[in-house]
């Protein structure tokens, strides 16, 4: 049976409808994949840390204000790519570096849930601008301290390297890969205690802060392990009174890891009464900044803050339910 022009019309026009469909398909899956890439984009640029935090979080104490504020040194930034889950080694370090006299102290960053270290670099910043060598990874599961060692190896390589990666190198013994402090927050506090305990370079660090997290041998829901009482490194432990920190890092198991460090090893805990456990990753930096001062690099004036008779710590409205102890 023979089609009309108007019925042929029309069936040309159904087939190209029919053409449309599979090509409006994958315009809509490419737009979607193009917005889903810009949302994690949009999401990873975003912070944990606010670049202006050292001038917007409250301080109390002098001493806390003064190590709360940047340092002397502007900051310079390396990152090197590692073929392992944390992705890359991430340095902030003194952009004066070459005209220091000396190696420098190292602090190793330990990431908690969620929180790699590209999500916190003012953080990292701020202490590379009072002399320190940072490092940090994009490790999501750092509790069993691996990162923070390799971190470390790869150290090691850097300041026995004149050279990397084809280009000088101005890490090359400047870097003093015997004085290292470590940090950590919630799942990262895990990291510190596994880290400074069981891993290979365990002895080289000298100064630890635990920040809201109980890390202690006595487990969790998530199967984290950590032995709190083979610590023997000097360690800060802060947390906070705010509902989440209370839950996750309550003053009762703050106290069982502080208690849980053996008589021998210095160990001082307080609960910041004015932040909640996210904030904890820089309301408390202030200390945790001294503390690293005063263990990596022998700065006397930090002593008052922890280990005078009138310590600032103890003294500080912001702070509570402090206990300090100090090995002799």
């Amino acid at each position: 049976m023979r089609r009309t022009k108007t019925e042929k019309n029309e069936g040309e026009k159904r087939k190209l409808r029919w053409w449309r469909i599979p090509i409006i398909i994958l315009a809509v899956i490419g737009a979607g994949s193009l917005l889903l890439h810009s949302f994690e984009n949009f999401m990873g640029s975003i912070q944990n840390v606010p670049e202006n935090y050292t001038t917007t979080v409250k301080t109390a104490g002098p001493l806390e204000a003064k190590y709360m504020a940047n340092g002397s040194h502007k900051v310079s930034y390396f990152e090197s790519y590692a073929m392992m889950s944390f992705e890359k080694y991430e340095i902030f370090y003194p952009s004066d570096i070459t005209n220091i006299q000396k190696s420098l102290p190292v602090v190793v960053f330990v990431n908690g849930t969620g929180i790699k270290g590209s999500k916190y670099t003012a953080l990292q910043k701020h202490m590379a601008s009072w002399g320190f060598i940072t490092i940090a990874t994009e490790e999501e599961y750092a509790w069993n301290g691996f990162s923070a060692e390799m971190s470390v190896r790869f150290l090691e390589k850097l300041n026995n390297s004149k050279q990397f990666d084809h280009k000088d190198n101005v890490f090359y013994h400047k870097i003093n890969v015997k004085n290292i402090g470590i940090t950590g927050h919630s799942q990262g506090g895990y990291g510190v205690v596994n880290a400074i305990t069981v891993q290979k370079h365990a002895a080289s660090y000298k100064a630890a802060v635990i920040l809201s997290s109980d890390a202690s041998f006595s487990g969790n829901d998530f199967m984290w392990a950590a032995d709190s009482t083979l610590i023997k490194t000097p360690s800060l432990i802060i947390g906070s009174t705010g509902k989440f920190d209370s839950a996750v890092a309550s003053l009762e198991n703050l106290q069982g890891l502080y208690s849980s460090i053996k008589e021998g090893t210095t160990k001082v805990l307080a609960r910041r009464n004015d932040a909640d456990h996210g904030q904890m990753l820089y309301y408390a930096d202030g200390y945790v900044t001294a503390w690293f001062m005063y263990y990596l690099q022998h700065n006397e004036e930090a002593t008052a803050a922890f280990f005078t008779k009138d310590a600032e710590i103890l003294t500080n409205p912001l702070y509570q339910n402090q206990q300090i102890y100090q090995a002799q």
